[in-house]
């Protein structure tokens, strides 16, 4: 059964020893950053996020006795299984396009190839200002998506991305206290820098929750790290990403598909391996 949003995982079992190295070798090779250069502004959810969602296969509750239950969705849903897509679409639309209300709204043609245009750039790259690509007729991703859904959800990529996604072998290997640890200072060194890191949500070898977030600003106290998230499965309004620096944990709270506590995190669309 799939949780939220992506490719379906199994519990690690009789991996052969060479495939395990292999991995070692990978995950060392995979340190490198993006450079350390600013970003040219900071994300504004209001108007840098998708207005549509993505939508969820199964609903979630408790039922009575307090047990997470599921059922499938009716009627069926038409858009699902792209969190990934619409996250990575997002970050992409942030570094890459401008957008333009005083140009005249152009046809659908025009549309498709910038958006083509955009989801086909590198995500953990910035464009200057001047090199962006202008997108006509309206003010912001916000607007863009609600005048333009149906383009949008065609060209920003299929379900298949978010099975595929590149990185997704990182979920199988052990998340170290010390590991979410320097993953939380990653994370806010990438914001302060104007660069919101979209992460990878799991609970691997569970499958409880196997999700996108795209992080967009952060509150620190001596106590814990919140993240403010752009979720594709939920628009309306930011979610909250807690992180504990005593436990050395990331946590997210109950919501409409996911009943709450401890994940693990590591950032996405950040290199060539993840």
């Amino acid at each position: 059964m799939f949780r939220a949003c992506g490719s379906p995982v199994r519990r690690l079992s009789g991996y052969p020893v060479a495939f395990l190295a292999w991995l070692a070798i990978l995950a060392t090779s995979c340190a490198t950053s993006p450079p350390s250069t600013v970003g040219v502004r900071h994300f504004v959810f209001e108007q840098d996020s998708f207005a549509f969602a993505n939508e969820l296969v199964w609903e979630y509750r408790f039922d009575e006795l307090g047990k997470w239950t599921s059922k499938p969705r009716q009627p069926e849903p038409d858009y699902t299984h792209h969190c990934f897509v619409v996250a990575r679409s997002a970050k992409q639309f942030f570094a890459h396009a401008r957008f333009d209300p005083d140009r005249p709204v152009a046809d659908p043609q025009t549309y498709r190839r910038l958006i083509r245009r955009v989801v086909s750039t590198r995500p953990n790259r910035d464009l200057p200002d001047g090199g962006r690509i202008v997108i006509p007729g309206y003010a912001s991703l916000r607007e863009f998506s609600q005048a333009q859904e149906k383009l949008l959800k065609a060209e920003c990529g299929g379900a298949w991305h978010s099975y595929f996604q590149h990185g997704h072998w990182r979920m199988i290997w052990p998340f170290r206290r010390r590991h979410q640890q320097e993953m939380a200072e990653q994370l806010v060194t990438d914001l302060k820098q104007n660069r919101p890191p979209v992460v990878h949500v799991v609970r691997f070898p569970r499958l409880t929750i196997n999700h996108a977030l795209l992080l967009f600003d952060f509150a620190e106290t001596d106590r814990e790290i919140r993240f403010a998230a752009y979720d594709p499965n939920a628009p309306q309004e930011p979610a909250t990403l807690a992180y504990d620096r005593l436990g050395r944990t990331f946590s997210l709270p109950t919501n409409f598909y996911f009943p709450g506590g401890r994940v693990d995190i590591y950032e996405i669309y950040r290199n060539w391996c993840y």
